[in-house]
């Protein structure tokens, strides 16, 4: 099986979804958050204080990379991680890229309710910095071989309409 990565903006289920999905696919779900964290000891929020936002999409990269040497994965990817150059177009060639997308009110609602420190969050309006993330992303994010809107489904049913999305690919 190729790999399938889902790619979107925070909150927008690729977590959640992504471990549906590889329950049901019998496959081994990653995160890539997760990787970073575990390959620097660090969380994501002391990476964004103690190092950079740069650095911590240089490990992002490092971390991908290692991913794309595998199959049969169902990799959650961080929000960001589309946009450092040549990272979409590596999940492209060794997968299928799925972009989870939701509308801002659902999102902001989603990522207040989790309780994780969202460092890009940290700002005065949360509401619109969503809002120009989003549209800074916006062509990285349309430019996958799926879009699933998840804002008003389960975590199951965007599970379900990515398995059929993805089953002749």
């Amino acid at each position: 099986m190729k790999n399938i990565y889902l790619i979107g903006f925070m909150g927008t289920g690729k977590s959640s979804v992504g471990k549906i999905l590889a329950e049901d696919l019998g496959a081994q779900f990653v995160d890539t958050d997760k990787l970073v964290e575990e390959k620097t000891g660090k969380s994501i929020s002391d990476i964004f204080e103690e190092l950079s936002e740069e650095e911590f999409r240089r490990l992002e990269t490092e971390v991908l990379r290692d991913i794309t040497e595998q199959d049969g994965l169902v990799v959650s990817t961080g929000g960001g991680i589309v946009v450092t150059r040549g990272n979409l177009d590596m999940m492209k060639q060794t997968g299928i890229v799925v972009t989870l997308i939701a509308d801002v009110h659902t999102i902001l609602e989603r990522v207040q309710a989790d309780g994780t420190n969202r460092p890009l969050l940290e700002v005065d309006d949360p509401f619109e910095e969503i809002k120009k993330l989003l549209f800074d992303r916006a062509s990285f994010y349309i430019s996958a071989h799926h879009i699933v809107e998840t804002s008003d489904i389960t975590q199951r049913e965007a599970a379900d309409r990515i398995i059929e999305l993805t089953k002749n690919g």
